[in-house]
């Protein structure tokens, strides 16, 4: 294994390039290898055991590029997978959940604190764990929001839809007096600034990709994996999905165009 090796991420669709993203500036020496599997993305509403199928056929993918550690940016495939992943792989592994529950605790005043996620991932039950792992006297009240994502995937998250389904989603967690909000969901930060104005300035928004990166900055360090290069890396991106729909929404959040997207096929095609 060399330090000159990528960092292999992986998610659902185009979400976790809200944490390579962050992985990008807090570790700007780092080559990243995105893999998005946009073609079966939601993995929210799907079995576990089919999510693990996946993810395992996403990550088989990404050790063909000889990564030196795994994120799995996906709040759902982290829930399914994470575990058996550390297990079986022989590098680092990293998934999003403690990151962003830690992120969560911190910030808190009321130790209330609010999750939001995919049908998958609250059903998991995976952020209310790791929340009262980390602290004991700490309230969750989770709640699933599956018509977020299909907005962020077809590149809709500032319109007058996503205002009007945000709001919709976000009804229950009114009144509860949650302080603190976990965006359980990669995708989700795409809906950040809909979602804060929804729930007003009182609740904090908590995404993992800040922290998520620290992290990975961490176990690099620890490790002594640092890449030496000095030169800014090549990244590279692929998807099972459409091209022109994944660079349209890299572009808006990276603010530049991609041009060396490449689309991959799965086992399904």
């Amino acid at each position: 294994m060399s330090n000159n090796n990528p960092i292999g991420v992986f998610d659902s669709g185009v979400g976790g390039l809200t944490v390579a993203k962050e992985i990008m500036r807090q570790l700007p020496n780092e080559k990243i290898i995105y893999l998005g599997d946009n073609a079966r993305c939601p993995y929210g509403p799907r079995p576990m055991e089919e999510i693990k199928q996946y993810t395992w056929e996403m990550v088989r993918f990404l050790l063909q590029k000889n990564i030196k550690m795994l994120i799995i940016a996906c709040n759902t495939a982290t829930a399914a997978a994470l575990d058996e992943l550390k297990d079986q792989l022989d590098i680092p592994v990293i998934g999003v959940i403690y990151p962003g529950a830690r992120a969560a605790i911190e910030e808190s005043r009321n130790l209330h604190i609010g999750v939001i996620g995919t049908v998958g991932a609250i059903a998991s039950g995976a952020y209310e764990n790791a929340l009262t792992n980390i602290h004991s006297g700490v309230k969750v009240t989770s709640l699933a929001c599956p018509k977020f994502v299909p907005i962020v995937e077809s590149g809709e998250w500032g319109s007058p839809i996503a205002e009007r389904v945000v709001k919709e989603g976000l009804a229950p967690l009114k009144g509860t007096g949650i302080d603190t909000l976990v965006l359980g969901c990669t995708h989700y930060p795409f809906l950040e600034k809909v979602i804060s104005k929804e729930l007003g300035l009182g609740v904090s928004i908590i995404s993992s990709g800040e922290e998520t990166a620290r992290d990975a900055s961490t176990i690099l360090q620890f490790n002594e994996m640092q890449s030496p290069n000095k030169s800014a890396p090549s990244h590279e991106f692929y998807t099972t999905g459409s091209r022109r729909m994944f660079n349209r929404i890299a572009v808006e959040l990276f603010g530049t165009e991609i041009d060396n997207i490449e689309r991959i096929q799965t086992s399904e095609d």
